[in-house]
């Protein structure tokens, strides 16, 4: 992958509203995005069921681990109200895969984790109509795996907050200094570094990724070094980003589309109630008419 480092999520998004069409049929992994969207809505419906915050490891028993459909009934009894097919396409393709990941018995949660869902679901949620309902979305969408939305928020707003106060060194050196988040960082660097101590992700790579562009670093070599420091494979990483960048392009493109349908269907509807008002006028006119003869 080439210098991933130096396109920012804003450039990518721009890019992306450049193309007219979705010109790649690559396979999207964990991100499988759909191109066949239709405009309508998806209707959700189920009672609800209440759930507690599970932070970190999960249970060993197979048998009492959730399923991948009682995760998503989770989601659609927390949140009843219909999402707009091009936002639900990929908010159930990520919870499936997100639910892959969180009941692994390596998974633990880890901030940059949360960063990196985060960065994705704003990125995934820009331009929705209600900001209320996006994130009452983001809250039954957390909950439903069964983990704390103000947790997430508030550890993507710690990282965020001190990666804009880095330079390519010091997000390197977390190693040799001490404070809240470099000691995160040890500590995912000392679980990496077990076989079985940590669960990699593309969430967790797209984290990275957003601690690089708030800190202003463009050398492609700064990712190489923060993955060596965190024991985490870089071939991996830059996989990820590909396949996350892929990913806004077709989701940028597809709002795109939205958006036209929505304008061509208010244009039919003003036609038609324009229409609707001078067909009223021409016969009450004609009444009229006939009234005063």
């Amino acid at each position: 992958m080439a210098a991933v480092t130096s396109v920012s999520f804003s450039a990518i998004a721009q890019s992306a509203e450049r193309k007219s069409a979705v010109s790649s049929s690559r396979s999207i992994d964990t991100f499988r995005f759909r191109s066949n969207f239709s405009f309508d809505s998806v209707n959700v419906r189920s009672s609800y069921s209440s759930s507690r915050f599970v932070v970190h490891c999960m249970s060993s028993s197979a048998a009492d681990l959730p399923t991948v459909a009682d995760t998503k009934m989770n989601f659609l009894t927390a949140y009843k109200r219909p999402i707009p097919t091009v936002y639900n396409t990929v908010l159930q393709e990520l919870i499936v895969q997100q639910h892959l990941v969180r009941y692994k018995k390596s998974y633990q949660y880890d901030p940059v984790f949360a960063l990196g869902f985060v960065t994705v679901y704003d990125q995934l949620m820009e331009g929705y109509p209600s900001e209320e309902d996006r994130d009452a979305i983001f809250k039954a969408y957390i909950e439903a795996l069964k983990e704390d939305p103000e947790q997430y928020r508030a550890d993507a707003q710690k990282l965020e907050e001190w990666a804009r106060a880095q330079n390519a060194n010091s997000l390197v050196d977390f190693s040799s200094k001490d404070g809240e988040i470099e000691n995160i960082f040890k500590d995912i660097a000392q679980r990496a570094g077990t076989k079985d101590g940590f669960c990699y992700s593309r969430l967790f790579a797209v984290g990275l990724f957003r601690l690089l562009e708030l800190a202003n670093v463009t050398d492609p070599t700064i990712l190489e070094k923060l993955c060596a420091a965190l024991n985490v494979n870089k071939k991996s990483v830059d996989r990820d980003l590909d396949v996350y960048r892929n990913l806004l392009s077709k989701l940028v493109q597809a709002k795109e589309l939205l958006k036209e349908y929505v304008e061509r269907e208010k244009k039919k509807r003003g036609e038609r109630e324009t229409q609707k008002a001078n067909e009223t006028v021409t016969k009450c006119l004609g009444d009229y008419q006939y009234a005063g003869r």
